[in-house]
Formats: C-alpha cells, sequence, structure tokens
C-alpha cells in the first residue's frame, strides 16, 4: 500500500454547536485496496504499528492533510473551515525528530501553525515523561493547538491532564452512543464537559448521531461535535463540496 501509493485521506466535519457551521476537519486515514475495496484504519493500523510503519505513513498523512487545508484556505474565499484536525499515533510522538518533521511539513504546504490541531491518545499524557512534556510545550509555542482524542476510553489522570498544554478534549464517542435525557452517560458527559471548560480546555465530541443527541450537547454547553448526523468522513470532493454549501446545523 505504500509503495503504490493506496493510502487516502478523507475529512469528517467538526462543528461548532455555538454557531452551527462547520470549524474544521478531522483528517481520517483509509486503505483504498485494489481487491477489497475501501478499508478502515482498525483492518490495518494496528499492522502498521507493529511493524513501525505507521511514522512514514502519519507523516504522509499530516503532509497530505495540511496540503489539503492549505489548498481550501487558498480556494474558499470567506468561507472556511478554521482548522484541521490530524492523529499523530503513540510511535509517531515518540520519534525525536518530531518537531523538525512538523516544522517541515508546515513550510512545503505553507499551511500556518494555528490552523492545525494534533490529536493524541491519554497514553502519550501517561507516558509524562520529560521528551513528553517538551514535545507539548514547544508544539504548543509554535502555535499548534493540542487535543486528547477518544477522552474517557483510556486511562489518563486528571491531576496530569491539568498540567499539560491541551487546547481541546475530545470526549469518546462510547458516551453518546446511549445518551438520553436521563442516562448515566449524560451525567458523564456532563462533567467531563464542566471538567473541560474549569481547565479552560475547548469540549468537544464524536459519535452526534441524532437530533436529540446534539440538542442535549448544545443544553450542557459542549463547543463542538462531529459525527453521522453532519456528515460522514467525505473524500477531498465531497468535502469541498460541503464546504461550498456553508450549511448551518
Amino acid at each position: 500500500a505504500v509503495e503504490r501509493e493506496e493510502f487516502r485521506v478523507f475529512y469528517q466535519p467538526i462543528v461548532s454547536l455555538t454557531t452551527g457551521f462547520i470549524l474544521g476537519f478531522e483528517a481520517l486515514l483509509r486503505w483504498q485496496h485494489p481487491e477489497r475495496g475501501l478499508l478502515p484504519p482498525a483492518s490495518f493500523i494496528p499492522l502498521a504499528e507493529e511493524t513501525g510503519l505507521i511514522v512514514s505513513i502519519g507523516n504522509w498523512a499530516l503532509h497530505e492533510s495540511c496540503r489539503q487545508m492549505q489548498a481550501w484556505r487558498v480556494s474558499q474565499g470567506t468561507n472556511l473551515p478554521e482548522k484541521i484536525y490530524v492523529n499523530l499515533s503513540l510511535k509517531q510522538f515518540s520519534q525525536p525528530d518530531l518537531i523538525e518533521q512538523i516544522e517541515k511539513i508546515l513550510h512545503s504546504t505553507g499551511l500556518a501553525p494555528k490552523c492545525l490541531v494534533l490529536e493524541i491518545i491519554e497514553n502519550v499524557i501517561m507516558e509524562n515523561d520529560d521528551q513528553t512534556s517538551a514535545n507539548l510545550l514547544k508544539l504548543k509555542q509554535m502555535g499548534i493547538a493540542l487535543s486528547i482524542d477518544d477522552f474517557g476510553s483510556g486511562y489518563s489522570s486528571l491531576s496530569r491532564l491539568s498540567h499539560f498544554p491541551i487546547d481541546i478534549l475530545k470526549i469518546d464517542r462510547s458516551f453518546i452512543t446511549s445518551m438520553n435525557a436521563s442516562s448515566r452517560n449524560l451525567e458523564v458527559c456532563e462533567i467531563i464537559i464542566t471538567l473541560a471548560n474549569k481547565l479552560g480546555v475547548s469540549p468537544s465530541i464524536e459519535g452526534v448521531e441524532t437530533r436529540q443527541q446534539l440538542a442535549l450537547l448544545r443544553k450542557l454547553k459542549c463547543e463542538s461535535a462531529q459525527g453521522y448526523f453532519f456528515s460522514e468522513p467525505l473524500d477531498s470532493l465531497a468535502a469541498t463540496a460541503l464546504i461550498a454549501t456553508n450549511t448551518q446545523w
């Protein structure tokens, strides 16, 4: 797949729950397999992690996402997504030349650092070594925003969380799947959203599928959300068309 350039980046909109407009897009990796069709990350990312290929694949995905975001910013006039959200794997984050790689990608694509959000999993926070802290601080100083992805699915320490320069707390989709006006998951969501707001961190959530869920999240003062209620992940052409519609939810 690497040699034949079969990987693709798809884009799922992230919507501001304050304005109802698209805030940005999360970049999601897919494999366009010649025989099996379009494959989701779960079918190849674990092997890519195991073999170490995730580093080169992840760097390619970051470059392609930044290139596409800059193309949108040049072509879309005033109707612009503000940020592109890109996942960094634990192995990528552990690379000694991480900062140099990101600087090189931003320079070659022309994308401003303020337009990039790097999403890291809770395990990165749990590593909590000097290199992790130094990398997070350098990225923050560059003007790049940092997001904890799938919050609540791992084992992050809240005391550690408060000591890192995190901008966005993205709540795991499992909390919203069975959420309704009287469910325990709703209470958990409310606690996490309140915690994020108290820490000065922007709460976001994945997996929104119904208008009722959207209404509840607005009531809880969640700042942004994504999910199939708004749109499935789209290829670049379909994402460009969505931007042009300037849809408000």
